[in-house]
């Protein structure tokens, strides 16, 4: 089976678990899957979020290659608008050579205004700065010289994968992607968006392009006991979501799936997350569009490691064998 991953976003409020725990048992987590044959860990990054949640994706996917040996490694989303696309391409380059080529991208411009303020990047202008950063970040990552701001730059060393590392562009703008980038991630599974994708690639001579599709839950915990489970993830879940959900909500509803909740029945009532058993897991993944992949979050916003190994554990006894 190879439509599966972990993702880690590393948040830490103030009832999960410590922060130098939640790192440690992050890479161990990862480093099991990586034996076990997991094709994807997914690293993102939010900014002066106070949950703690991941603001140095490079870092943490540095620590991730120096454990694995066979998982890819998916920076998804980096918010390229808020960084220095030129010290940006030199960061994917060093982790592709520590990781032997192993390193994929997904970049959007980001919807958190606060962020921008941090970073005094202005937030009305960021379709923009995107676009133009973009540019060179896939031109820095082919090796060759190039102009930017009205220099020829070549970064340097070049990554191992050749012609460079594969760059997703995620969002709402369907255009955009087709023009700039690998592939597209919409932010939601709006068909339209999907639509205007492939139009655009095909009347640009791409084909109908590489479009990825955000089916299914946001995140699958597996368990012999659901209702156990949902009453010991439900302080996590219900934060992860209150917390992505007024994000959009502050400056861009529509920006992802998630909108506030009051409780944990609200929440399993919206269906963004599945805390199944493992029969139920593999009908899901069997229903599941084939451009989508199951995402397992053990750690979701500092949960206790040991209900996150059992979750884990009986995916890869349970699941996986199931659908190989």
């Amino acid at each position: 089976m190879n439509n599966w991953l972990l993702h880690h976003d590393l948040r830490a409020p103030d009832f999960g678990i410590p922060r130098t725990e939640l790192y440690a048992e992050a890479l161990a987590m990862t480093a099991w899957a990586d034996q076990r044959g997991c094709p994807r860990v997914v690293i993102s990054e939010h900014h002066g979020s106070p949950d703690g949640y991941l603001p140095s994706p490079f870092v943490f996917a540095a620590a991730v290659a120096g454990r694995t040996e066979q998982i890819r490694i998916m920076l998804s989303a980096l918010v390229l608008t808020l960084r220095d696309p030129i010290a940006t391409a030199e960061d994917v380059a060093v982790l592709d050579i520590i990781s032997n080529g192993r390193v994929e991208l997904t970049v959007v411009p980001g919807y958190v205004p606060d962020e921008f303020a941090m970073f005094g990047v202005p937030f009305d202008d960021r379709g923009a700065i995107f676009e133009e950063k973009l540019g060179a970040l896939v031109a820095g990552l082919s090796g060759a010289a190039f102009e930017y701001r009205g220099q020829t730059l070549t970064v340097t060393p070049p990554p191992v994968q050749q012609p460079r590392p594969f760059v997703i562009v995620g969002g709402s703008a369907p255009r955009r992607a087709a023009r700039l980038g690998d592939a597209y991630l919409p932010a939601i599974p709006d068909p339209r968006l999907g639509d205007a994708y492939v139009t655009e690639c095909r009347r640009l001579g791409k084909g109908d392009g590489i479009l990825l599709w955000p089916d299914g839950p946001m995140w699958v915990f597996v368990t012999e006991d659901p209702e156990r489970s949902w009453a010991e993830l439900a302080p996590h879940a219900i934060h992860e979501a209150n917390s992505y959900g007024q994000w959009a909500a502050a400056a861009a509803p529509g920006a992802n799936p998630w909108t506030p909740v009051g409780d944990i029945e609200e929440l399993r009532r919206s269906d963004l997350y599945a805390v199944v058993t493992p029969e139920e897991c593999v009908a899901l993944a069997e229903r599941l569009d084939s451009r989508s992949a199951l995402k397992l979050k053990p750690l979701v916003a500092g949960v206790d490691p040991a209900i996150g190994w059992r979750s884990l554990e009986l995916f890869v006894d349970r699941v996986v064998p199931a659908l190989s």
